[in-house]
């Protein structure tokens, strides 16, 4: 579908209250499943980030279930653009300051924010409210602007892309947990859960240049993975992407979806946008390399209206 058409089928009316896509996505993302002690995924909405995020994880099983004492661990939010936190491009500072105080809670030795931006990374830290927010919740932030942070790491079975240059961090902490913000992309369609982890790499342009949406696939068959996926729904972006323009470019949606399985947390979110799945690329092509599951028919989910 191209985008045009995708403006007038999946928006329409509801970018002037928000409303309509916001509900709609998520009441059609999937079918209710019975209750159970463990999810593969959750889905909450109707609170603010840092709220919906509290019984998220409960739901979860608690932070301590992904974080144990004295480990430590990396959050990975979309930091890429100097845009302030109502203009949605970047990663909601709430969601990240929660995120980092139930890492805490649970035993964490240290957390560390990192992302490498596209724009000056001292002012998209400071101007999308997440390098306050970390720093108030006793987190570490750290820089990726210089090569001299990347490591070279192998991806046995990358079909474009074998091996990249990761930051030492994702090398050296214990966890690793991947907080994109749902968002439109003029080259992906869509930036979510996979997407996201162009930021822990330094030689992206290589990406770009030899099959981006392959490139976005074979990098998850890289053995670090994430223990746990958050995507921020909360404002979501659903034109212009993935810098945006102005407020008239967001859907209030106030949602969040918690998930261990990238692929299916991409597929809901993908539901949330409006977007058939088969269109976001990299979906399909991750779901058929054995990296997470797009069906989110066979998975145990919940969901939870505030």
């Amino acid at each position: 579908m191209r985008r045009r058409d995708f403006l007038k089928t999946s928006v329409g009316a509801s970018l002037a209250t928000g409303t309509a896509l916001s509900l709609g996505g998520f009441n059609k993302l999937w079918a209710s499943t019975p209750s159970a002690t463990k999810y593969d995924m959750v889905a909450v909405m109707g609170g603010n980030p840092d709220a919906m995020f509290d019984l998220g994880i409960q739901e979860m099983g608690g932070m301590g279930t992904f974080v144990q004492k004295g480990q430590k661990v990396l959050i990975k939010p979309n930091i890429g653009w100097d845009v302030i936190p109502e203009l949605a491009a970047t990663t909601n500072p709430l969601l990240i300051k929660r995120i980092i105080e139930h890492c805490f809670k649970a035993g964490a030795k240290e957390v560390y924010v990192f992302d490498h931006t596209i724009d000056n990374w001292v002012n998209c830290y400071k101007n999308s409210g997440i390098g306050q927010a970390a720093k108030s919740a006793g987190a570490k932030v750290v820089p990726g602007n210089s090569e001299s942070y990347y490591q070279n790491i192998n991806i046995p079975g990358g079909i474009n892309l074998q091996s990249a240059k990761v930051h030492q961090l994702l090398l050296e902490t214990d966890v690793y947990i991947n907080v994109p913000i749902l968002k439109d992309h003029n080259s992906t369609r869509m930036t979510g859960c996979l997407k996201n982890t162009m930021g822990l790499v330094w030689d992206r342009g290589y990406w770009h240049s030899n099959n981006l949406i392959q490139c976005i696939a074979d990098f998850a068959l890289y053995e670090k993975k994430p223990a746990l996926n958050v995507i921020d729904c909360y404002n979501v972006m659903v034109k212009h992407g993935p810098q945006g323009v102005s407020k008239e470019d967001l859907v209030l949606m106030k949602s969040q979806i918690l998930t261990t399985d990238w692929v299916a947390g991409d597929a809901a979110a993908a539901r949330m946008l409006g977007v058939a799945v088969e269109k976001i690329e990299y979906i399909p092509i991750a779901h058929k390399m054995g990296l997470g599951n797009m069906n989110l028919e066979s998975l145990n989910i919940k969901k939870i209206k505030m």
